[in-house]
């Protein structure tokens, strides 16, 4: 139990940095550390990956909202962008809640490995994003684009800063920009598909003790804990970066997503 909770702690403390630098929840570094040590709790192996998505979902709410304060604190968040994107966002999260398990896991792997493989490359070759043509997005489509982000993100366990930043900087937002909304947008992710979660696994047999329907709450507060003290130092380095810079990292983070995907891990 001390090394469980030791793990989750440092698994907080790189997710928070994540959260704050690339406006994700570190949310794949957590099911992993969570399908490792839930096993050893008694968790049926059936409901393994239940409980460490929706367990990454519960802690990425607080992890985002220590990253959207120190991105609002630095103008970083888009306010119209984001009102546009967040009823998709909802939707999709409690959809992806849902109807997590009914769809073939492979065909899904496939889909966002490849879509993060294609992002990365937008995101490091793509044309570069200054400050002279920045945009802030406002559109009806965002309604649609933030129900898939919402549905996908809920499905696997993230904060959708994968989805939501290439997208963002395609309709030329500013990097940094792209950044800070999207960890915003992650909150309205995280909290709609934790209580789905949380709703729809309130029956469900096998459990450890602390559990909220498919969320392990001592292992969400945890991780949760150590990434809310990390976020803004991950914001702080968001704002010394240039737009490339960013970019590149964003890119490279995408590339060890995907491939994490991929692989079934």
């Amino acid at each position: 139990m001390l090394f469980d909770f030791a793990l989750y702690l440092a698994v907080g403390t790189v997710a928070g940095l994540l959260a704050g630098l690339l406006g994700i929840g570190g949310g794949l570094l957590v099911v992993a550390a969570l399908s490792f040590t839930l096993p050893t709790l008694g968790v049926p192996a059936a409901r393994v990956m239940h409980v460490a998505v929706a367990t990454s979902l519960a802690s990425i709410v607080l992890t985002a909202i220590a990253s959207t304060r120190a991105h609002w604190r630095r103008g970083s968040v888009l306010p119209r962008t984001l009102a546009w994107l967040t009823p998709g966002l909802v939707a999709g999260g409690l959809a992806g809640a849902a109807v997590a398990g009914r769809l073939p896991g492979t065909a899904l792997r496939i889909g966002v490995a490849a879509f993060c493989a294609f992002s990365a490359w937008r995101m490091a070759f793509g044309a570069d994003v200054g400050a002279e043509h920045e945009h802030e997005p406002r559109s009806p489509w965002l309604l649609a684009a933030g129900t898939g982000i919402g549905a996908l993100s809920a499905l696997v366990g993230i904060g959708g800063g994968t989805l939501t930043v290439p997208l963002l900087v395609a309709l030329k937002a500013r990097p940094v920009r792209a950044v800070g909304t999207s960890a915003a947008c992650g909150l309205v992710i995280a909290l709609a598909s934790a209580a789905g979660y949380a709703r729809g696994g309130h029956d469900a047999q096998g459990l450890p003790a602390g559990s909220l329907g498919y969320i392990y709450v001592p292992a969400a507060l945890a991780v949760a804990l150590a990434s809310m003290l990390m976020a803004p130092v991950g914001a702080h380095l968001a704002h010394r970066l240039h737009a490339t810079q960013l970019k590149r990292v964003f890119a490279a983070f995408l590339l060890i997503v995907g491939a994490l995907i991929a692989s079934g891990r």
